[in-house]
């Protein structure tokens, strides 16, 4: 975690001595001490002092300097404005805070003020991992929150802000949770009180979250404070109409609005009203069951090799979004979760309207992304053209459906409920006539390059421009009436001084100097060999060539705003409209990945079933298939009920050799729990699930170093959080528990663990062992079952099967799974004569240390020749005859018996 943020009162500096830039540029850093300010100065921004140096160690910039301050030397740095991107990317993900600090007047309007007047400064932003907003930033595909946490009586909230798309949520639950729902979210930033950043209890779950954690002040978490900080940045009189929070959630959305308050300089952001969901709304997920499960993102810690990644089919960056966000927060309320199962099955069965609907969708825009950026005064010209091209499409989408007053054949709820957000308003519909009217089909990136209205628009802005870009066929036209009027073979030419002025040589000039007082040929200047005249018609259209650009621009800006603002008001309704065709997306891409796999419908209900036929790991099937090879499919049945005679057990113990396929069992049934409830089809014959309120998974574990655990501390850790929270609706995956210490004190852990997973915690539970003596628990529990991963030997080789098949494993397998990973023949010929020998003495009661297992290794004996061997070997073909042939095959049929 960092260290908490302090913003202590602004010093004033001492300014003997220095240049008012100076002192703007020392002004803007005590107002964020903890950022780097890059501060602007025309094309450049520049940075100073301990900033420099830090940026340019960490983006490889030319360290130089600039003037003194206070007798030393003053580090400098810089970037060029156009790149500034590039290089606040880098500093973002090195960690850094960055602060803009903004020209925000010209030069010329600082003349107004006096002829030594400098151009005033000040800070317009401040960039945190967890408020980036621009493409170039971002990950279009996966979302970039801000986190808020805060306690309260004993209660947790979670408050996040995608700020980036406007969506916020706000989620209170019990401080047991609270990793598990900031873990759900994967902010990049969270932010907690100075209090909370101490506390011992949090840190796990603070860490856990992956993102920078800040601390700010107690008192911004203060409810008062925090309701009325949140409905300022709402702009409403009270937050009732939003849902009745618990202060935890208030206090949370509290820091949230102070730290856009700093960070956003005062604009304001288009967001959306708070999403409540409670700590029932969803199923809960660790970290490490997600790190486990590999559920969006792999071990590596990449997005490729996770179920996300393998499942998502979507065409659009927000419906990527949104099938990320379903995934990471699988739903608990069956009836939900069906709204969601009728929507995929719906399109599933429309193959045609499916591929319409998918076809429209891959010209889509980003439009939540473009009105964050409009709204917050960041967004371009291209970010009217993806609202343009979203209303568009959303017009489109809405005429391929066909709504029916009969729900059995129309669309289910949820389609619906996207439909009515795609219905564009009165306002929302002229917009997008005006956009298409007035912007032009490829508008450039920013504003101020002009270019982006369409002709015929706006009639005085094409006068303008008429006269910008016909300016050399004007001129033209004037030097060549020049010439013939005066007989002079003048030149019109051009520089920043005189403007447009004519030019001639000496010789051809001296006419024009012999003229009278009615010379229409006004002398600007004479050269070595050149003289320069001009006229009042020259003039004043140098005046107005040289203003119709800047009126130009001018009238092009006027035309943005008036856009811009229009889109700020509009928000709430294009984020509508946006989160309509996100979810259209992600619904129709889990229908054709169900088609793809040969997906089936999962009856979800209130049960505590969990029985599955023919179930397929999808990641690990999409791997082997890629190979070439097939994936074998398992059942599994489990039942949670707490009564006996229920018919089915609610553990299992999973015994079998290692690389039989143990934990790709455990995964892909935890997997049929995630994709279930999160309203997705699953890859099996058939699939019945009681909703699962906690799912945990402990398979593989590897040393904390930075907080001194061992791996069988981490392994211990994670057991421990299941054993504590896991309830009769949880869904359990358990592998090796014990391994990692002793055999006595391993044994006697897992069996402790097993019971109480059945006696005490009651969960649907898969518990893999290699501790074939837990075997014994079917016949000691109720509702034990075992289950083994068989595998087969054949002329010495050990083939796997990987099918789960009643019964416990006879035998683990090691040291022929040992041969099979390479160990050297004569390490696995050692292995095999002391476990023969633990075998035949039953040595599992005596003491290991009386075994010679450090005894020098002999190599292998060769091996021993039977009579057979031996009469085959006296054999000399060639000089028998047939008779002696046919009287030696006798005698070997007899010695083989």
């Amino acid at each position: 975690m960092n260290a908490p943020i302090h913003h202590p009162p602004a010093l004033a500096p001492a300014l003997e001595g220095v240049t008012p830039v100076m002192a703007q540029f020392l002004a803007a850093k005590a107002a964020q001490p903890d950022a780097i300010v890059f501060f602007r100065m025309g094309d450049f921004y520049e940075l100073f002092f301990e900033d420099a140096e830090v940026a340019a160690g960490l983006l490889g910039i030319t360290l130089t300097k600039r003037g003194k301050h206070q007798g030393g030397d003053i580090p400098m740095a810089g970037v060029p404005v156009h790149a500034l991107d590039g290089y606040l990317a880098r500093l973002i993900r090195a960690g850094k805070r960055v602060a803009i600090c903004d020209q925000i007047e010209t030069p010329a309007e600082a003349k107004k003020r006096g002829s030594k007047s400098i151009v005033a400064r000040d800070i317009v932003r401040v960039v945190t991992p967890g408020t980036l907003t621009e493409d170039t930033l971002l990950d279009a595909r996966g979302a970039n929150r801000l986190a808020a946490v805060a306690v309260r009586k004993g209660r947790a909230a979670v408050a996040v802000v995608e700020l980036s798309a406007g969506a916020v949520d706000s989620v209170a639950c019990d401080l047991a949770d609270l990793a598990a729902t900031l873990g759900a979210f994967r902010p990049s930033e969270v932010l907690v009180t100075d209090k909370a950043f101490s506390d011992p209890e949090l840190k796990a779950a603070l860490d856990g979250s992956g993102g920078i954690v800040q601390a700010l002040a107690s008192a911004v978490a203060e409810p008062v404070a925090a309701r009325s900080r949140v409905e300022r940045l709402y702009g409403v009189a009270s937050l009732d109409g939003f849902g009745a929070f618990e202060e935890a959630e208030v206090s949370a959305l509290g820091l949230i609005a102070a730290y856009l308050e700093t960070t956003q300089a005062g604009r304001v952001p288009a967001l959306a009203p708070p999403r409540r969901s409670g700590d029932v709304g969803f199923l809960a997920i660790d970290p490490a069951t997600r790190q486990s499960l590999e559920i969006d993102r792999s071990q590596r810690g990449e997005r490729e090799g996770s179920l996300l990644a393998c499942i998502d089919r979507t065409l659009t960056s927000g419906g990527a979004r949104a099938l990320a966000e379903r995934i990471a927060r699988p739903l608990r309320d069956p009836a939900r979760i069906n709204e969601g199962l009728d929507a995929v099955e719906w399109l599933l069965e429309r193959r045609d309207l499916r591929r319409d609907l998918r076809d429209g969708l891959r010209a889509s825009a980003d439009v939540a992304r473009a009105v964050s950026r409009l709204a917050l005064g960041r967004g371009g010209p291209r970010d009217l053209a993806a609202i343009r091209i979203g209303l568009s499409l959303a017009e489109g989408i809405g005429g391929l459906f066909v709504r029916s007053p009969d729900p059995l054949t129309g669309p289910p709820a949820r389609i619906v409920a996207c439909l009515d957000g795609l219905t564009l308003s009165p306002e929302v519909a002229g917009l997008m006539v005006e956009l298409a009217e007035g912007l032009v089909e490829e508008p450039p990136h920013l504003a101020r390059d002009g270019g982006f209205v369409r002709p015929g628009f706006r009639p005085e802005l094409d006068e303008a421009l008429g006269l910008r870009d016909d300016s050399r066929r004007v001129v033209a036209d004037l030097e060549a009436r020049a010439v013939r009027e005066s007989g002079v073979p003048f030149k019109v030419r051009h520089n920043a001084v005189l403007g447009y002025f004519l030019e001639t040589t000496a010789k051809h000039a001296e006419p024009l100097f012999r003229a009278g007082p009615d010379n229409p040929f006004i002398h600007r200047q004479t050269l070595a060999a050149q003289v320069r005249f001009t006229t009042v018609e020259l003039s004043e259209l140098d005046a107005k060539i040289s203003q119709a650009g800047h009126r130009a621009l001018a009238m092009e800006g006027e035309t943005f705003e008036g856009w811009r603002r229009t889109v700020q008001r509009l928000a709430q309704p294009l984020q509508a409209v946006a989160d309509a065709l996100a979810d259209l997306d992600a619904t129709a891409a889990l229908a054709e990945w169900a088609q793809e796999v040969g997906g089936v419908r999962p009856i979800v209900d209130d049960s505590r079933a969990f029985e599955v036929q023919a179930a397929r790991h999808p990641v690990v099937e999409a791997a082997v298939k890629k190979a070439g090879d097939p994936f074998t499919p398992n059942d599994c049945r489990l039942d949670g009920a707490p009564l006996p005679g229920s018919g089915c057990p609610r553990l299992s113990i999973v015994t079998g050799p290692n690389m039989a396929g143990k934990s790709t069992f455990l995964r892909q049934n935890a997997l049929m729990v995630v994709l279930a409830q999160a309203g997705s089809f699953v890859p099996a014959r058939s699939m019945r699930l009681g909703v699962v309120d906690r799912l945990f998974s402990r398979v593989g574990a590897g040393d904390d170093l930075a907080r001194g655990r061992s791996t069988f501390m981490m392994e211990m850790v994670e057991t421990a959080a299941i054993l504590t929270q896991a309830t009769d609706r949880s869904f359990v995956v358990l592998d090796e528990i014990g391994r990692g210490t002793a055999t006595y004190d391993g044994l006697a852990i897992a069996w402790a663990c097993a019971e109480a997973l059945h006696e005490t915690n009651r969960s649907r539970t898969l518990f893999a062992t290699h501790y074939h003596e837990l075997a014994r628990l079917e016949e000691r529990l109720d509702h034990v079952c075992n289950l083994s991963m068989k595998a087969r030997e054949w002329n010495g080789d050990l083939v796997f099967l990987h099918e789960a098949a009643p019964g416990a494993a006879d035998r683990s397998y090691g040291v022929q799974v040992a041969k099979l990973a390479g160990v050297p023949a004569s390490v696995v010929a050692r292995a095999k004569a002391v476990l023969d020998r633990l075998e035949a003495e039953k040595a599992a009661h005596d003491r290991l240390d009386d075994l010679p297992l450090f005894a020098m290794m002999e190599p292998a004996p060769p091996p021993m020749r039977s009579a057979m061997d031996e009469a085959v070997a006296a054999l000399d073909p060639d000089a028998l005859s047939p008779r002696e042939a046919l009287e030696a095959l006798y005698r070997l049929k007899a010695l083989r018996g």
